[in-house]
């Protein structure tokens, strides 16, 4: 298999990096030349010329360019008969994002979204414990830094948090309450947001990207039952009620890398015709989640 991978970012480096030991070959496509030169000769990889050259040489398409250019990147891979797997969140806009499924789905082809803290070994882990959550509490908070301040931090940081918590709620949501404010960009810096489901069930979630010191941690309680995952440590903290007695349970976490299992999964999905772990609807889910939330602060313009 031929993967070509259209944003020679951060991501996109790393992207290539680790395609390079999948695939047959990787080729990278990116509109500054100066990084493509940078990326080609540091992973000793080629490089195309435009986005066409990329499409009409590549099988599947990683797309981590901006995500303003989400939407026409993938609808090109796509028309080109392309699987594809984007980057979060899958577009600017949940209108764009349905569009974007709804191609896939025509066409039948692999349409997967990099929410890539599905594939945290804790996150794995903890999944084998959870079977319906009560509270959840979370906090995402980072230093500053220019990288996707394109979006807000709901789009950039929360929406990890959010696509997780969906994941594991078994009831839709039935109200959001939110507030948020832009400090060093024209987007919102920081926000809290509170989310409620039909069975009762109550998520916090925390996000910042203007934070002195940086925490990744998402807890859940259920009934005798609690559970905490530390993203950056990727470890897991479990705690039981037996009787009257509260109990440490040993959680094993396995030393496994997420973005390489994510693009383990998405290359077998391309492979085998089966459904990606975060596929088009839930990358479509998350994000409309996001805009329901960004729309309850009443901030317009910085969505």
């Amino acid at each position: 298999m031929r993967a070509g991978v259209a944003g020679a970012g951060h991501l996109g480096f790393h992207h290539a990096r680790i395609l390079r030991d999948l695939v047959d070959e990787v080729r990278i496509f990116d509109t500054d030349p100066g990084r493509t030169a940078e990326v080609r000769e540091s992973l000793g990889i080629a490089a195309e010329g435009s986005l066409e050259e990329l499409l009409s040489w590549c099988d599947a398409l990683v797309v981590s360019c901006p995500t303003s250019t989400h939407h026409d990147v993938t609808m090109a891979a796509l028309r080109a008969g392309r699987h594809a797997l984007v980057e979060k969140p899958v577009a600017s806009e949940g209108s764009q994002a349905e569009e974007m499924a709804a191609a896939a789905r025509s066409a039948g082809l692999v349409l997967a979204v990099g929410h890539v803290e599905r594939f945290n070994p804790a996150v794995v882990a903890a999944s084998r414990l959870l079977s319906k959550p009560l509270f959840v509490e979370g906090h995402r908070l980072a230093p500053f830094k220019p990288r996707g301040t394109d979006v807000s931090v709901v789009m950039d940081l929360m929406i990890h948090d959010i696509d997780l918590v969906l994941s594991f709620m078994t009831a839709p949501v039935t109200g959001i309450s939110a507030s948020g404010v832009a400090v060093l960009t024209d987007k919102v810096d920081i926000a809290s947001a509170r989310i409620t489901f039909g069975d009762g069930a109550v998520a916090n979630m925390t996000a910042s990207r203007i934070s002195r010191e940086p925490l990744r941690k998402l807890r859940f309680f259920q009934e005798k039952l609690y559970v905490s995952i530390d993203f950056a440590a990727r470890t897991v903290e479990a705690m039981e009620v037996r009787g009257e007695t509260i109990l440490p349970l040993q959680v094993a976490v396995e030393d496994v890398d997420p973005l390489t299992s994510e693009l383990k999964d998405f290359l077998d999905c391309c492979r085998t015709g089966r459904k990606p772990v975060v596929g088009a609807e839930e990358g479509v889910r998350a994000l409309k989640t996001a805009e329901l939330i960004l729309s309850s602060m009443n901030l317009p313009g910085t969505a």
